[in-house]
């Protein structure tokens, strides 16, 4: 069965405009959108060059326990225009219940407009595994061995 997110709209957001969703069948992450403030949003909000600001989505979430969500970059932003999330993928815990904003940078040349409504990322939903730390004398070996940064391929 697949989890369900379950969503609490801003007091203040446009519910009129589309929940998270996925826009093809094989789609892996659900599109968000920018849900802004009533007083931006005739006129949205300007990402200078190398500028970084977070954008709401007017919704909080509620992810089931084992489960995170991933805030990843939509391909197309970042292509025509250097949209992208410098922390990118964003990881938002099940025990998080604030605002869900999206942390943008406009990485291109020129000043990019977020419009209300506008889809600014992608949201992906994935199972959490959390893991058992201990110190040991010794690590086993491998034949990559301690080879780091661009050991595996070409310099």
């Amino acid at each position: 069965m697949s989890p369900v997110i379950r969503i609490l709209w801003e007091d203040w957001a446009d519910t009129g405009l589309a929940l998270p969703s996925y826009e093809t069948t094989g789609a892996a992450g659900a599109d968000i959108r920018a849900n802004l403030p009533p007083d931006i949003r005739a006129e949205g909000f300007t990402l200078e060059p190398m500028q970084r600001r977070i954008a709401p989505t007017g919704i909080r979430v509620e992810i089931p326990q084992g489960y995170e969500v991933q805030i990843r970059p939509r391909s197309g932003l970042a292509l025509k225009h250097g949209i992208t999330l410098p922390n990118t993928p964003g990881t938002i815990d099940s025990d998080y219940r604030g605002p869900l904003g999206v942390l943008l940078i406009n990485l291109g040349d020129v000043p990019y407009v977020v419009g209300h409504g506008d889809r600014i990322a992608q949201l992906i939903v994935a199972p959490v595994v959390q893991a058992g730390f201990t110190v040991v004398g010794a690590l086993g070996d491998t034949a990559r061995g301690q080879g780091g940064f661009g050991s595996t391929g070409r310099g």
